[in-house]
């Protein structure tokens, strides 16, 4: 049995090589998984950080990007939001495409490589059962011929002893007749057990045992290409995506070529110019001709001089370098310098001017509606209209009147005289448009030229600016290139795919968008840091 230790000195060695290559497996499939912690985690803290440094919405921090360097920061902030995007998506690839698949594999090795063992053993315990069965039928044989040996000499001496009898010769021949046949029979045995056991044994040295050796070899060769195919795939899941971290790096390069010194400082002094006169220059007071004047007149007290003066007209003159009150919020933004009022007053009038023009919209459907119902009352009461349409002439009527209120405001304060009127109609009950009101009308106001009955203190305003009479397309002050996908889902967007060229019709002014129109004439805003913008100079 040399021949069958050493066979199975060899089986121990490959299955031992076996068993360390799926070790292998396990360690690479946990160091992925670790690999892919640390990049959830990168991501996570990523995340947090952008989160922190990220402005709230209406906070100071949010109006301050209208200057450069306070943009650049919010680009590299949401640059950095998708670039950890982009190492979560290396967690994800590397759990589920080397990770979930590597430890599928591993059990499946496991399961073969126990397979492979069963039928080692299975063979093995064939060989050794075919074996004992052989080494029984040659002790069997070996005992018998002893036996047949010791009743073929008993016969002899038999039949040399004078005083046996013949009976006691014949029947010591017949014992050794019989053992003989029997010993006969076992030799046969034996030699048919020897045969078969011989044959069973070149089945397994030299059919069986190769071929779980191919097996498990074959299993070994494909454990170490699934391997590599790991290791392959490890690097290529992180140079995937590359390209789309080397465009957030960009676009943090770009942030920071983007800041303009210059214009922050233009855009500072835009937004805190006070539109103060300076002061004039000091007028000479002539002391000298208090020295002709009556003693009676000298009584009355002593000239002040000229820092006397200074000091009283100090704090009106340096009001810059003194410390400045909480400022109080008035309606009429009288607490703010005179361009900062100007500028409160108009926004104020363009809001309200927008939400009166809604007003004037929702008025004239109303009166639409009304006149449906009453051509088809199956469709509806016009009665029901009454409370909305009164509701709707109120909101217009305190509209109108803060509107001018506010337009005396911006005048007083020196404000541009953009704003024309509007006239005002009404809506009778049958829903036709009159320029006189009267009682169970609605008033409609409508852009138009002012009526000569038309009450001044019910006259509204808006701004108009006189140059666009017609609504015409405005020039394109340049053109960029989108960097990525943007589905344009939201109201006033437009959608883009990576790489189109688009003109840019309205240059970033601060709140992260930019205004563009492709050549069929459509127009919207995108996020400035989805594209490349080129602006003319």
């Amino acid at each position: 049995m040399d021949w069958g230790t050493e066979l199975w000195d060899q089986y121990d060695i490959l299955d031992k090589h076996t068993q360390s290559g799926l070790d292998l497996v396990d360690k690479y499939m946990k160091f992925v998984k670790e690999r892919t912690d640390i990049e959830q985690n990168y991501a996570k803290q990523l995340r947090n950080l952008t989160k922190k440094y990220s402005p709230k919405r209406g906070s100071k921090e949010e109006q301050e990007c209208r200057f450069s360097n306070h943009q650049a920061f919010l680009d590299i902030l949401n640059e950095m939001n998708d670039y950890a995007g982009q190492r979560e998506l290396i967690a994800e690839n590397m759990m589920i495409n080397i990770c979930v698949e590597l430890n599928k594999y591993l059990q499946e090795l496991k399961q073969e490589r126990k397979m492979h063992l069963s039928e080692a053993k299975k063979s093995q315990q064939s060989l050794e059962a075919m074996y004992k069965q052989l080494d029984n039928s040659k002790k069997r044989f070996e005992r018998e011929w002893r036996e047949a040996e010791k009743a073929a000499q008993y016969a002899d001496k038999t039949d040399q002893d004078l005083n046996a009898t013949k009976a006691d010769v014949e029947k010591a021949k017949q014992q050794a007749h019989l053992r003989t046949h029997i010993a006969e029979d076992c030799k046969n045995d034996y030699a048919a057990q020897l045969q078969k056991y011989n044959k069973e044994q070149s089945q397994f040295y030299f059919t069986d045992m190769p071929q779980i050796f191919n097996k498990l070899q074959d299993m070994d060769e494909r454990r170490i290409k699934k391997m590599a195919q790991g290791y392959i795939l490890f690097a290529d899941t992180e140079r995937h995506v590359m390209p789309i971290i080397g465009k957030c790096l960009e676009g943090m390069t770009r942030a920071g070529t983007n800041v303009n010194a210059r214009n922050d400082s233009v855009v500072l002094i835009e937004q805190h110019k006070s539109g103060f006169e300076r002061p004039g220059d000091l007028d000479f007071e002539d002391y000298s001709q208090g020295i002709n004047r009556a003693s009676s007149d000298s009584s009355l007290g002593t000239p002040k001089g000229p820092l006397e003066l200074l000091g009283k007209n100090k704090n009106k003159t340096f009001r810059l370098f003194n410390k400045k009150s909480k400022p109080v919020d008035t309606e009429g933004f009288t607490h703010l310098p005179p361009e900062q009022r100007r500028k409160r007053l108009q926004q104020k009038i363009d809001d309200m001017s927008k939400e009166l023009q809604k007003e004037m919209d929702q008025s004239e459907a109303l009166g639409k509606m009304k006149d449906v119902y009453e051509k088809n009352p199956q469709m509806g009461d016009p009665a029901s209209l009454a409370p909305q349409i009164g509701q709707t002439a109120q909101n217009m009527d305190r509209l109108r009147g803060e509107l001018n209120k506010y337009e005396s405001w911006l005048a007083e304060a020196g404000g541009r005289g953009d704003s024309i009127r509007y006239s005002t109609h009404s809506i009778n009950n049958n829903g036709a448009h009159n320029t006189n009101s009267h009682d169970g009308s609605c008033t409609l106001f409508s852009p138009g030229a002012l009526s000569d009955e038309t009450d001044p203190s019910q006259a509204i305003y808006t701004e108009f600016d006189d140059e666009f009479e017609e609504e015409e397309l405005a020039t394109p002050i340049g053109q960029c290139t989108a960097l990525y996908n943007f589905p344009g889902s939201s109201e006033g967007t437009i959608s883009m795919q990576e790489g189109e060229v688009l003109a840019v019709v309205e240059e970033d002014k601060g709140d992260g968008w930019t205004r563009v129109r492709r050549n069929n004439g459509d127009e919207g805003y995108i996020p400035t840091s989805y594209a490349t913008i080129m602006v003319n100079k």
